[in-house]
């Protein structure tokens, strides 16, 4: 049977393979209890694996899942910790990180689906100072036809595949789900003055470049199929562009919202209009996307739109 007490031990002579790993699951408002059972599954049959789950409750305030989570810390090699104040997206990573005790971290979303019986292995075997697996959309296509979301992610899926990934390194990293060392995770943790939603993990990947930190993406996917409606995500995509907005300096380059909102500045004329659209466009806009057959294509322009507004409202302060 693995052990879950050892220390830490260092990597396996055989190349590719790890003797040890931390796994690691914020958690915020939704019960992971399922996704830690097959995590731990695949891990108790990885022979000679020393191996630990952590599971971090974020400041939930869903006390259902609290206590349904709290199933876990009956399961072997597992720890869940729960945590009074919710400290945002990059502070309970930070903190999975410092409390994990071996050498190599895996970082999942907890709100995902292992959809593969070799998940853990394949990750293990993979060579790179970090490991991006990926993330699968799926769910039923006919329920979710007018689920923003599902519309949104689905595209999105098709225009950045496997291959897609792999060209593109850091301007595609996802902390939903990647495979990092100790050392990595102590030069490059998360940035912890994101508060908000959105564009930590962005960040995050071009930290890893910036340090010459080699990104390896493999196809290797957990599995996402739940959604939220279309009024949460649109609220949500506005959280985001705000947090965009706030770190604009730093994330240029690694936005297409910056990069259009920086070609459309050079065109004062259409910018200006722009610039005063989103209060009276945004009304109908808003009523379209949540009805039942919410467009891509407006959504992105809706994104755009409401990023350029954020200019406007800035300026006129």
């Amino acid at each position: 049977m693995p052990s879950c007490v050892e220390p830490r031990v260092k990597r396996d002579h055989m190349k590719g393979t790890y003797r040890e790993i931390s796994i690691l699951l914020p958690a915020y408002n939704n019960v992971c209890v399922p996704l830690v059972e097959e995590l731990q599954r695949q891990a108790a049959l990885l022979p000679g694996l020393q191996y630990e789950i952590l599971v971090a409750d974020d400041g939930s305030t869903c006390q259902e899942a609290i206590h349904q989570n709290r199933l876990i810390g009956q399961l072997a090699c597992c720890r869940y910790i729960e945590r009074k104040q919710n400290t945002g997206r990059s502070a309970i990573r930070n903190f999975l990180a410092r409390e994990a005790q071996y050498g190599r971290m895996l970082f999942v979303d907890s709100d995902l689906h292992v959809c593969s019986p070799s998940f853990l292995k394949d990750y293990l075997e993979a060579e790179g100072d970090v490991v991006v697996g990926g993330i699968l959309k799926g769910g039923d296509a006919s329920r979710l036809a007018s689920n923003l979301r599902y519309r949104y992610e689905t595209d999105y899926q098709r225009k950045h595949d496997f291959s897609h990934r792999q060209q593109a390194e850091d301007k595609d990293f996802s902390a939903a789900s990647f495979l990092a060392t100790r050392q990595v995770m102590t030069i490059c943790p998360f940035d912890e003055n994101f508060k908000g939603y959105g564009y930590e993990d962005v960040l995050l990947g071009k930290s890893f470049s910036l340090h010459g930190f080699r990104i390896v993406h493999i196809n290797n996917p957990l599995l996402m199929d739940k959604y939220e409606d279309n009024d949460t995500y649109l609220e949500k995509t506005q959280e985001a562009c705000r947090t965009l907005y706030v770190f604009r300096t730093e994330l240029r380059g690694y936005s297409k919202l910056i990069s259009w909102q920086e070609k459309l500045q050079k065109h004062p004329w259409l910018y200006g209009l722009l610039r005063k659209s989103f209060p009276w466009a945004s009304p109908w806009m808003r009523k379209w996307l949540t009805g039942n057959h919410p467009s891509v294509t407006l959504f992105n322009a809706y994104k755009l739109l409401y990023y350029i507004h954020l200019h406007e409202k800035d300026e006129a302060i």
